[in-house]
């Protein structure tokens, strides 16, 4: 028995059997010479070639469409952009014609140079476009050469896959029916494959370095997506404990089913709002069906990526009202733009930097590109006409922030009343606390703001000067450090005082020994992953407000993050026990 650990990014345990993926490279096709006669024939099987690769491909993106909706479909537009590109086209045609060589040579020999060229850009997010241009050229080399497809849908029986890397096409023909989990060797939480297996609730483990020479097709393993472990060749004590574990969750689950419906109430009395953070507006059914009140945090970012033009006002307006439509009357947040950091979008030409979080990102580019930040405000304000919407600032660093971007906001207001275009002139205008000079100044942040968010995620990074992707900084990357719990604490002071409300939408949200302290704390909202929120709604439900304050009052004094969350965890066994990972 071996366990091995890499990087959770769907949660689940299942038991199965692997099937270790080879995606054949067929890159590598040797010269054939050929007569004068027969280049018409081959620059028309290249031809055939391109038209059946794109018809396979357009019918990929349109079961995707179906099953979870246009943001996923969207990610194979790249893929038939690579196909119509008539420099890769003609260039193929030239070296069949002057070569006098077969089409699966030249269309080798030109799709090298592209790889090639992508790796060699210092643009992050060119280089993750080799995968598509991997991808589509596998495609149509197959198509061309008549190699036989390996197709992850044509699995008959129940496996968990294994794989160095899966293409979007791949993981997008994945049938939750067949494959139980899959694990890669590579990739990360945002990856392509990470996100789609979270919309499709399918359990994954990425960034698992050499697994595929771990195991075998065949061999009987346990992939726990919940926290990042896989045992290969398990023995029967510990099949028996995660058999259990299963049981336990799923036990869980239906337990917390019962509280779908039923408010975030403590036990004497006190509210809570529970509100779910999503990426895609194809998350929405599992954002009602886990019982949210709303939408705490609309990612827009994601918006803007995997695509190489910029959304429109009327895209971007459609999309916001059908997110407004189908929560209301519950409400919306949504986050405005928040490019830069880790998320690049190459069309805008974005300066390469030495410190991209501290850098030109979030409100700080879209005060710069006010083009930009404008299509965005008019299509949000549009589409609050229809639903219960908010915008949100993120990365506030100063008040001079807020008010430039109320003044934008404002410009749009009045644009659309001289259009005679509807809109909600109420909306709610909130800022986003990640910053610490936006929480230490969160007294004159409140007089320009309707509502305060905390972002933990980076509010901790920020604070304790520590990137929070670093494994080997992990151990001081602290939710409950002593440091950031007096910011938290300084922020709600400050915003209760102006009868402001302050809601929490980082990681931390959706920990429900944490949750507990959030209550005492006196938070307004809690908004996490959508998967979280019966957890929190089952400990919100169990707890009196007193004693959760009582609880947030005895963990101010202690010294250490550490010893925070253990009394933490302590207090919630108390609580709920059942909720203890």
């Amino acid at each position: 028995m071996r366990k091995l650990r890499g990087i959770p990014v769907s949660p689940g345990i299942v038991k199965g059997q692997a099937f270790v993926f080879h995606s054949e490279e067929v890159f590598s096709f040797p010269f054939s010479s050929i007569p004068d006669d027969r280049v018409p024939v081959e620059i028309a099987r290249f031809e055939d070639a391109l038209t059946l690769t794109r018809a396979e491909i357009l019918g990929i993106r349109k079961k995707i469409y179906a099953q979870i909706g246009r943001d996923h479909s969207d990610i194979f537009n790249a893929h038939l952009l690579i196909l119509e590109d008539r420099t890769l086209i003609e260039d193929v045609i030239a070296i069949i014609k002057e070569k006098k060589t077969n089409a699966e040579n030249a269309f080798a020999t030109v799709i090298q140079r592209y790889f090639k060229a992508f790796s060699q850009i210092d643009d992050e997010y060119l280089k993750e476009r080799v995968s598509d241009i991997r991808d589509v050229g596998k495609r149509l080399l197959r198509n061309l050469s008549g190699v036989p497809k390996i197709e992850i849908g044509d699995i008959r029986e129940k496996v968990i896959m294994i794989a160095h890397d899966f293409s979007p096409s791949e993981t997008a023909t994945m049938s939750k029916e067949k494959v139980l989990g899959f694990i890669t060797e590579i990739g990360g939480p945002t990856s392509h494959t990470a996100i789609l297996s979270r919309s499709m609730e399918i359990p994954a483990v990425v960034g698992l370095e050499g697994i595929r020479d771990a195991v075998k097709t065949g061999d009987t393993i346990i992939l726990d997506g919940t926290h990042g472990y896989v045992i290969v060749d398990p023995d029967e004590n510990t099949i028996e404990e995660y058999t259990r574990e299963e049981l336990r969750m799923t036990q869980i689950i239906t337990e917390l089913e019962k509280f779908r419906h039923l408010p975030a109430e403590t036990l004497d009395g006190r509210r809570i709002v529970l509100a779910a953070n999503i990426e895609f507006h194809d998350e929405l059914p599992s954002v009602i069906s886990h019982g949210a009140e709303g939408i705490g945090l609309y990612r827009t970012e994601y918006f803007y990526l995997n695509r190489s033009d910029l959304p429109s006002e009327e895209e971007q307006y459609q999309v916001y009202k059908g997110v407004a439509e189908k929560m209301s009357p519950n409400p919306v947040i949504i986050r405005t733009l928040d490019l830069g950091g880790d998320k690049f979008l190459s069309s805008l030409d974005l300066p390469r930097e030495m410190n991209p979080f501290l850098g030109w990102r979030a409100i700080r580019f879209c005060l710069t590109r006010v083009d930009i930040f404008k299509v965005q405000l008019r299509a949000i304000l549009r589409a609050s006409a229809h639903g219960k919407l908010k915008i949100m600032y993120p990365m506030i660093a100063n008040v001079q922030e807020v008010r430039k971007a109320n003044e934008i906001l404002l410009e749009c207001s009045q644009e659309l009343q001289r259009e005679g275009l509807s809109f909600d002139p109420d909306i709610e205008v909130g800022v986003m606390i990640e910053i610490p000079s936006a929480a230490l100044t969160s007294d004159i942040l409140a007089q320009e703001a309707d509502f305060f968010s905390l972002g933990t995620n980076d509010l901790i990074q920020y604070s304790l000067a520590v990137d929070r992707v670093n494994e080997k900084l992990a151990y001081l990357y602290e939710p409950t450090h002593p440091g950031i719990l007096k910011l938290i604490k300084q922020v709600v002071e400050n915003a209760h005082r102006l009868k402001r409300w302050v809601g929490s939408c980082g990681e931390m949200s959706g920990d429900p020994a944490i949750a507990v302290l959030l209550v005492g704390m006196e938070i307004d909202e809690i908004s996490t992953s959508p998967l979280m929120l019966p957890k929190v709604k089952k400990v919100i439900r169990s707890i009196r407000f007193k004693d959760a304050q009582a609880i947030a009052e005895r963990v101010m004094g202690f010294q250490t993050g550490g010893e925070v969350m253990d009394y933490l965890t302590l207090k919630l066994k108390e609580i709920a026990e059942d909720l203890i990972e």
